[in-house]
């Protein structure tokens, strides 16, 4: 069993921490002074909090970083009787914010981070100060949303591949062993930078993967886009104006093959037409292990701008 204080090599080196706020036991990181502007840091699939292990000490110094685990990721539970559908990440998030109390908070969202994160948005807009996309979809009822979600998905292999396994019948099967297969599941989203890769590296990544029923979290989220369960969140009009008018950043690794610039750019630029966009052309899906200095420093940047 994974033990709640591993650092993985010193490469972690966190103080763990609990919630059962979501009716499961949630980890998360809570770096920084207790009195600071929150900097919330959401982690997609299937990664947790370590893929923002280098952002965590570089904002902490002024700011509370705080990095919870997705239900069924990472240091969390995985509960065996829930649902993983986006809608019940976006419930437990917000759960996870109210016990906490967080306000001005600047979102830090990769991959379905994103949704999650964007999802909370719109239903607590006066508690978001910054929205910060790193390779993280931004959906907030966009007219065109469903039609770039699908002209994606038709050429991102990571998503032609969940809809195959799906069929076939052997999602489960594949996504119930990342233990073994996680870094074949991070090449095909569009991971770049090999040297990075040693063996700590891998079991931070794939440790908590460590048998099928550990593997729900990652399952339910291949599986609820594949079978169309996932629910985004639509914002009300006064909502809509409120995160429009917030200070926005979007970083992009460009050679991401599971979400493509030329897609969800577009959405992000619409929802906030005068921010920043940072294009990577060099960092893949995974742009905070591909390019992890750039990304820290247009962040970094911007916090201390914006």
């Amino acid at each position: 069993m994974i033990q709640s204080d591993e650092t993985f090599g010193g490469s972690f080196p966190f103080t763990p921490h609990f919630t059962d706020a979501a009716g499961f036991r949630m980890h998360y990181v809570d770096e920084g002074p207790l009195d600071g502007e929150v900097v919330l840091c959401l982690h997609g699939e299937p990664t947790w909090g370590y893929l923002y292990r280098r952002l965590v000490p570089a904002v902490a110094e002024t700011r509370r970083v705080i990095v919870p685990d997705h239900m069924g990721f990472g240091k969390s539970a995985t509960p065996p009787e829930r649902s993983y559908w986006l809608q019940n990440h976006i419930d437990n998030l917000e759960r996870f914010v109210l016990a906490l109390d967080l306000s001005a908070i600047t979102l830090v969202m990769h991959d379905f981070g994103g949704p999650v994160g964007m999802g909370f948005a719109a239903r607590h807009p006066d508690r978001i100060r910054r929205v910060i996309s790193a390779n993280g979809p931004t959906p907030f009822g966009q007219a065109d949303l469903l039609d770039r979600l699908t002209a994606n998905i038709a050429v991102s292999p990571w998503f032609q591949w969940v809809l195959k396994a799906e069929r076939e019948g052997s999602l489960e099967v594949v996504l119930g062993h990342l233990g073994f297969n996680i870094l074949s599941t991070l090449k095909l989203n569009g991971f770049e930078n090999n040297n990075v890769i040693s063996d700590t590296w891998l079991s931070a990544y794939g440790a908590h993967f460590a048998s099928p029923a550990d593997c729900l979290g990652a399952i339910g989220w291949a599986k609820g886009l594949a079978i169309g369960a996932h629910r985004f969140e639509a914002p009300d009009a006064p909502a809509l104006r409120a995160i429009r008018a917030k200070p926005a950043l979007a970083i992009w690794g460009e050679a991401d093959r599971t979400l493509r610039a030329e897609h969800f750019l577009p959405l992000f630029a619409e929802l906030f037409p005068s921010a920043p966009i940072h294009r990577l052309a060099e960092a893949g899906h995974y742009c905070l292990e591909d390019a992890p200095d750039a990304v820290i420093s247009h962040i970094t940047r911007f916090i201390g701008q914006a």
